[in-house]
């Protein structure tokens, strides 16, 4: 438990490539092989884990000291025009929470609405209406896992970070997942510096309290960005990101929780933002 003690965490965005044999149990123990301190669990398509499985999982990541979160499946719309549409985003929602808990995991994150072509302030009233209701029903089944709602890599989607961190002021139980490369793409390589990094931790820590920088959940990779914002993460050594002004800010605000790393090499990538964050945490 030492080595991530009052630091922040730096995994994977789900079974490091070196796993063998494939499986979420097998992930947490070679994460712990390699020194590193988290992993998400990655319910992109569906959720496909069962209890007993999560129980599994869970069990060995608190034996290793690997903290966990989860992501749920890609699609949820909570701004649908489609009644069962909404329906199916909030089960997608529920259900990986309710896995993620099973599992131990601290946070279960998603990108939670498109804008369509409706007024923003409209969206984001409709996303905390529907996400009042799915932490109602989380409450009402005993799940303390937080949801966290992820900054967006492209202008079409809902997710600015002033709308996330607003969620988590408005309901009890909602922190923000910020990811660091969507802020980047999203305003098409212009948040790019240091002081725009510091900017988003300080609006963090001004809207949500201090405390709230050290339960993080945190997404960064390399990642390539076009006119319409996000095209595809990128290894860290192609990207023009600034993923090391991103560290030494995370460094500066005395970050901690998790941070995930979603590189097409995810443990090589991963290491590197840990070496990186090390050296930077030993000079502070």
């Amino acid at each position: 438990m030492g080595k991530h003690k009052d630091r922040l965490r730096i995994g994977t965005a789900g079974i490091p490539h070196s796993t063998k044999p494939r499986s979420s149990k097998h992930a947490i123990k070679r994460l712990h092989e390699l020194g590193l301190g988290c992993m998400e669990l990655e319910f992109v398509r569906s959720v496909q884990m069962g209890e007993n499985t999560a129980a599994e999982v869970g069990a060995v990541a608190q034996e290793l000291d690997i903290s966990l979160t989860v992501h749920a499946p890609y699609y949820v719309n909570l701004n649908s025009k489609e009644p069962e549409k909404i329906a199916a985003s909030k089960e997608r929602v529920l259900k990986a929470a309710r896995i993620g808990a099973i599992a131990g995991a601290r946070s279960v994150t998603f990108h939670a609405a498109y804008y369509h072509d409706d007024d923003p302030e409209e969206v984001y009233n409709n996303v905390r209406d529907h996400l009042w209701e799915i932490r109602r029903i989380l409450d009402q089944e005993g799940i303390n896992l937080r949801l966290s709602p992820e900054t967006t890599g492209s202008p079409s989607q809902f997710g600015t970070l002033e709308e996330i961190v607003r969620l988590s002021q408005d309901i009890p139980g909602v922190g923000p997942c910020i990811d660091f490369s969507h802020l980047y793409t999203r305003s098409i390589g212009e948040f790019n510096t240091y002081d725009d990094f510091a900017s988003a931790l300080q609006l963090v820590k001004d809207s949500l309290g201090e405390e709230a920088l050290k339960t993080m959940h945190i997404h960064l990779s390399g990642i390539e960005y076009g006119p319409k914002g996000e095209r595809k993460h990128l290894i860290l050594e192609e990207t023009e990101f600034n993923y090391q002004a991103v560290l030494q800010a995370l460094v500066d605000f005395n970050v901690r929780g998790n941070l995930i790393c979603e590189s097409p090499i995810l443990e090589d990538d991963a290491l590197i933002l840990q070496e990186i964050y090390s050296e930077l945490y030993e000079k502070r």
